[in-house]
């Protein structure tokens, strides 16, 4: 039996998580009330991987009834139980139900920031004991869908690596696996003919390269990721997330970011890549 339970807070983006499941081959439910988890997936009838979705809206839902409803499911011989939680800020989270009118499962007659505080508190417990965390914060859809797809449906003992470039400014990428700050090296932000462009461009890279730090740096680097990826992989870790920052997240980050795709890709990994500032400024 294959299980993944999903959960975490409302507007987190639980429905993208069960709909990308479902695309991969999953059987997909959602709000089950928690009496019925154990049933239901322990079924003879089932033929496919099953994906369960469950919150604060499922009946009879608290932290201690669910973490007691699936701790059997966990001890079953031959069972693959995964416990995924879907996290976000509560100013982001507020923003999502302001900009689609929705309203709050727990704050149906108050202010949204009560019902996501309340929220937060109630599924505590939950998220302590999850599997797998993913802070959606930052996240698109697209990107959700990727990040679950890379979990789930990707073949076994694959490895998929996300590049993020990002701006210190602008805050640290919670998704983060490992952080790489490139602000020692010379910032073409203080050459006018370069302030407009990007890590994308050519000129840019070329000025980028000129410092006498880039290339050992890189080289260390590389050689660092070359021992440590195989070792993430063989300890069954799907999707890693390395993101690269530097102050404004438009040159430096961007363009280290690209040369390590582009080395990952070379070593036959999976590779993606988001520069999440700069595809804020545009």
């Amino acid at each position: 039996m294959k299980l993944v339970l999903v959960t975490g807070m409302s507007g987190a983006g639980k429905s993208t998580a069960l709909k990308t499941l479902e695309d991969a081959g999953f059987e997909a439910i959602d709000n089950i009330p928690l009496s019925l988890i154990a049933t239901v997936a322990s079924s003879d009838h089932l033929a496919r991987p099953l994906a369960v979705g469950v919150d604060i809206r499922s009946r009879d839902f608290s932290a201690k009834e669910f973490l007691q409803a699936i701790a059997p499911l966990k001890e079953m011989k031959g069972a693959s139980i995964t416990l995924v939680y879907l996290d976000c800020d509560e100013e982001t989270l507020s923003r999502r139900f302001t900009e689609t009118r929705r309203k709050h499962p727990l704050a149906l007659d108050r202010p949204v920031q009560d019902g996501i505080a309340q929220e937060h508190r109630l599924l505590y417990d939950v998220r302590d004991c999850a599997d797998l965390v993913i802070d959606t914060t930052a996240m698109a859809a697209i990107d959700l869908r990727r990040v679950i797809a890379a979990h789930f449906a990707g073949d076994k003992g694959t490895l998929t690596i996300n590049v993020l470039s990002f701006s210190f400014k602008r805050g640290l990428p919670r998704e983060a696996d490992m952080v790489f700050d490139v602000r020692f090296l010379t910032n073409p932000h203080y050459n006018d003919s370069l302030r407009l462009l990007t890590g994308l461009e050519r000129d840019v890279g070329e000025f980028i390269k000129k410092d006498t730090a880039f290339e050992p740096f890189m080289d260390k680097l590389k050689d660092m990721l070359k021992t440590l990826l195989p070792r993430f992989r063989d300890e069954g870790k799907s999707y890693l997330t390395i993101a690269i920052g530097c102050t404004g997240g438009r040159h430096r980050s961007v363009y280290v970011a690209q040369s390590l795709s582009g080395f990952f890709e070379e070593l036959g990994y999976n590779v993606s890549i988001r520069h999440r500032d700069l595809e804020e400024m545009k």
